[in-house]
């Protein structure tokens, strides 16, 4: 991994392959690990990937009053590092809030956005309960233990069971991340407003992957984001949950190929 500096803090990031840029951008519980094998099919057809550790995660230094703001602050400090004039965006998750905060504030630097897994919208009074919950178990339990219950319920339980080698590598990762990391994280995403303005107003393609068997989003947002923007693409995986980049690595990889291919057509007109 590279470092550069957001806040007087290290943000690591790495950046392979020559062509237009395809930033990917991890979820919570995560780092840039669940890219790492995902990426070579997009260097095999010709684009560059970048993708970062988030503040607090993987490499990455904890920032103080950690927010989804200074998040995409967090990743526009890498895109400026590497001199890139505009991306495609892809965020998994809190990824994906991270990447519509960066399109609030930098729209101007994007080809396109990807949605993965995720959703413009403020936490509901459900949602919010269960980050406070969250945040109870971390402090009088410690992150190991909570990782261990909340990474393999982001898999559908049929690949779960048929990958626990995976799922243990991500329960052996996300457990050496700081406990005010993941609690900082969790109020981020709970305290984060709602973006749906942002997703409406974008002039530029956006892509939604979706997992029918997801839980961690509301299916009601899952459904009304996808006729926000003008433009958009849609994926709905069957028989997948949260983490499509793993559960359904091929289809998603071809669905942003697709998507980015697209973005370049799109640019080229407008």
């Amino acid at each position: 991994m590279k470092f550069t500096t957001f806040k007087d803090k290290k943000i690591a990031y790495n950046a392979e392959g020559k062509g237009i840029p395809i930033v990917f951008v991890h979820g919570f519980g995560e780092d840039s690990f669940v890219w790492r094998e995902y990426k070579q099919e997009f260097l095999d057809a010709g684009y560059s990937v970048v993708y970062l550790d988030l503040p607090g995660f993987g490499e990455s230094e904890y920032i103080e009053n950690l927010s989804i703001e200074l998040m995409a602050g967090a990743v526009n400090a890498v895109i400026e590092e590497l001199n890139l004039r505009r991306i495609i965006l892809i965020g998994h998750s809190m990824g994906g809030y991270t990447s519509l905060a960066f399109a609030e504030k930098y729209a101007e630097k994007l080809y396109g956005l990807g949605l993965f897994h995720s959703h413009p919208y403020a936490d509901n009074p459900e949602k919010i309960e269960g980050r406070v919950r969250s945040i109870e178990v971390v402090k009088t339990k410690g992150t190991p233990l909570y990782v261990k219950q909340f990474v393999p319920n982001l898999f559908a339980p049929k690949f779960a069971q048929s990958n626990t080698f995976l799922v243990d590598k991500l329960i052996h990762r996300a457990a050496r991340f700081k406990d005010e990391s993941v609690i900082a994280a969790l109020n981020a995403m709970k305290n984060r407003p709602d973006r749906s303005e942002v997703l409406k107003n974008l002039k530029i393609p956006v892509l939604f992957i979706l997992g029918e068997e997801d839980n961690a989003i509301p299916k009601d947002d899952a459904k009304r984001q996808l006729t926000l923007p003008d433009s958009t693409a849609i994926l709905i995986l069957e028989e997948v949950a949260h983490m499509g980049m793993l559960e359904a690595k091929r289809k998603t990889q071809q669905a942003i190929l697709q998507f980015a291919e697209f973005c370049i057509n799109f640019a080229q007109i407008a």
